[in-house]
């Protein structure tokens, strides 16, 4: 891509941002948060977390799991479409990114609606099933892309019909074709994983701003 195309990504959206959503103290206190903790700046653009946040309240959402939380900015946009009583497990594998997340969910006041559960997640997602944590209503995967394919699988087991399963970041500037590195192969592994489900009707779109050239995988339960 030229720079210029990238800069000009960015540019739409934060006329995106600034017409449609607005300032927001709670996001820009996490999104400020995170960087003086160190964490990578790899979350959501404002944009795509709005629409997260849109797609769960177009399903009425009352459980909703996430399997990444990094520092908690994804999670407050799906945990402000929770109704009263709803809920959110969120999965992280650092302690210091789960405390950061724990500090912002809190300074949002969504604490009471938000579960963060630390360690693997190919640990944790078994434990939910053996708990009977599920349905979730739907399921947002952003985590190590490798593993895509077996995070898919686990929010599929712990879904009902009718729910969303959506995982970013399956583009990957294109590289999903034919790269050659441990993500890029992760992301044609869930593709495959996907195509060879008949449980689940699904698509991907791709997308740009100012998080570059990626996109979102967005799979329905089938009834």
């Amino acid at each position: 891509m030229s720079s210029e195309a990238s800069s000009a990504w960015g540019e739409v959206d934060a006329y995106i941002a600034d017409r449609l959503i607005g300032a927001d103290a709670d996001l820009d206190s996490a999104l400020a948060a995170n960087a003086a903790a160190g964490l990578p700046a790899i979350d959501v653009s404002p944009p795509q977390g709005k629409l997260l946040h849109l797609l769960a309240r177009s399903i009425g959402a009352k459980r909703i799991l996430e399997v990444g939380a990094l520092g908690g900015y994804s999670t407050i946009w799906l945990a402000r479409a929770l109704p009263e009583g709803g809920r959110l497990v969120t999965l992280e594998l650092e302690q210091k990114h789960a405390d950061v997340a724990a500090a912002n969910l809190a300074r949002a006041g969504l604490a009471s609606r938000v579960e963060i559960r630390v360690g693997a997640a190919l640990d944790t997602l078994p434990k939910l099933a053996a708990e009977a944590a599920g349905p979730f209503d739907l399921a947002f995967i952003d985590a190590d892309k490798p593993n895509n394919a077996n995070y898919f699988a686990w929010a599929l087991m712990l879904a009902r019909p009718g729910s969303l399963i959506i995982v970013d970041n399956v583009v990957r500037e294109g590289s999903v074709l034919a790269g050659t590195d441990a993500d890029a192969a992760g992301a044609r592994a869930l593709f495959e994983a996907i195509a060879a489900e008949p449980r689940v009707t699904a698509t991907a779109i791709q997308t740009v701003g100012s998080k570059g050239w990626d996109g979102f995988a967005i799979a329905i339960v089938n009834g």
